[in-house]
């Protein structure tokens, strides 16, 4: 079955319910960027052990864990937030949510108070598909397509996001979205 939901910047992915790849299993991918040469996006909901400051040396106390972003460049650091205009250089990502911008207004932000964490979310790496690479995927009904809503991002907790977003589509994907994680007991 051919898909029929077109992926853009501000979608969605996420992982069918039988992937076993341990990078993608039950991922929710924020796709921030899309154009002829490829896509680029970031895993929301796989928390890493260790806070922001602590990959960062020069970062400022902030109470908010790193991200897996993805596979790709494992040692870069991207941010996702939703101060918008407070952060110069930032790139529209969907209502709600932007991607980057001015690192050291990230800091001065954060140093002063202005920026919490249930504002910003820090990405180790990320993930990526080349020309068509998505497009077979999605063929091949390896990814669910949905539409972002910040709350995802921000609110709800990422252990529980996949489930959660699945369970919002209604229908055949609620019913996905309960099932266990443990295939053997299904």
């Amino acid at each position: 079955m051919a898909h029929t939901k077109k992926v853009n910047q501000g979608s969605l992915l996420l992982a069918e319910p039988f992937m076993l790849d341990v990078y993608f299993r039950r991922a929710a991918i924020l796709i921030c960027d899309k154009h002829e040469e490829g896509t680029l996006g970031f895993i929301l909901n796989k928390p890493l052990d260790v806070k922001i400051q602590d990959i960062l040396g020069d970062f400022p106390e902030f109470d908010s864990v790193a991200y897996y972003g993805g596979p790709v460049q494992t040692d870069s650091v991207h941010f996702l937030h939703s101060a918008g205009d407070l952060i110069d250089d930032s790139q529209y990502v969907s209502p709600g949510v932007y991607w980057g911008g001015d690192f050291e207004k990230v800091k001065a932000l954060i140093k002063n108070g202005l920026l919490t964490p249930n504002q910003i979310r820090f990405y180790v790496g990320y993930t990526g598909w080349s020309k068509d690479q998505l497009d077979e995927e999605l063929t091949e009904n390896t990814w669910i397509v949905d539409e972002m809503d910040p709350n995802y991002l921000f609110v709800f907790k990422p252990e529980k996001l996949w489930q959660v977003i699945l369970e919002n589509k209604g229908n055949t994907h609620s019913i996905i979205g309960q099932m266990s994680d443990f295939l053997n007991l299904n």
